[in-house]
């Protein structure tokens, strides 16, 4: 027997053909591949160096920023307009208003002046007119008791002249003169003057002397108010349809006319 005959061969199994036949294919073919690209590509990369020129900017660039920088200072000047406008806009209006109220004050000083000047002429039209009548009503009484006087004579005269002499007097309640008087203390004193004693009290001397008719009365009668024995108030007639009395606190002695107080009727004493 060899000595070999028990050693196990070291050789590798042969490959199924099949499989060797499609590895042999897969490996020709990637070597073809690399075959290929071998042939195609240069020997040798040499490395390659090329110089890119970049656009100049400068020039735009500076146009862009000089505009920005110019709309920047447009928009500021332009702030700074319409902040002066608004300034000017809120002053003219502060002047406007000032000046409106000033416009008003002194429109509302000339209305109250006109006012006051107004008042004043009429206050003074007015004195001039009651001055006027005042002038004529005191010609009028002087004239009419001159007239009376004239017409009348003796007693009757003296008393008038009496009378009239206190026209102007104060009235007061029981006053009997020299300066102030109620009306039967007048009356009184002026026939006392021509030596007539009379009443001191109106009732009383409203039936002191003979009735007479309100129609037929003469210068020097004494006229009265209320009911005969129940007057309330007394006069002198003077003519010329005009009668002396002190009448009241407000008027004092005066001059009127019969139609001012018609009296209720008359009595006669001298």
């Amino acid at each position: 027997m060899s000595h070999t005959a028990h050693i196990p061969s070291h050789r590798k199994p042969r490959r199924n053909a099949s499989k060797t036949a499609l590895r042999a294919g897969v490996a020709g073919g990637v070597l073809s591949t690399i075959a290929v690209a071998a042939a195609a590509a240069p020997a040798q990369a040499e490395p390659v160096t090329q110089t890119i020129e970049m656009p100049t900017l400068t020039s735009g660039l500076s146009t862009a920023v000089a505009a920005s920088a110019e709309a920047t200072q447009q928009v500021a000047l332009d702030l700074e307009t319409q902040a002066h406008e608004d300034a000017a806009a809120t002053t003219a209006a502060k002047a406007a208003k000032t000046a409106k109220a000033e416009a008003v004050r002194k429109a509302e000083a000339k209305k109250k002046a006109e006012a006051a000047a107004k008042a004043k002429a009429e206050a003074a039209l007015r004195a001039s007119r009651s001055e006027a009548r005042t002038t004529l009503s005191a010609t009028s009484a002087s004239t009419s008791v001159a007239s009376s006087s004239s017409s009348a004579t003796g007693s009757a005269a003296s008393v008038i002249s009496f009378v009239k002499a206190q026209v102007g007097d104060a009235y007061v309640s029981g006053g009997t003169g020299p300066n102030s008087w109620d009306c039967s203390g007048l009356v009184q004193a002026a026939f006392r003057s021509v030596g007539v004693d009379l009443p001191r009290v109106s009732q009383a001397q409203s039936t002191a002397g003979t009735q007479v008719s309100l129609s037929n009365l003469q210068p020097g009668d004494i006229l009265y108010w209320g009911g005969a024995g129940s007057a309330y108030h007394v006069g002198v007639y003077v003519g010329g349809g005009q009668f002396v009395g002190a009448q009241n606190p407000s008027t004092g002695v005066v001059l009127r006319s019969l139609d001012y107080d018609p009296p209720s009727g008359a009595v006669r004493v001298l």
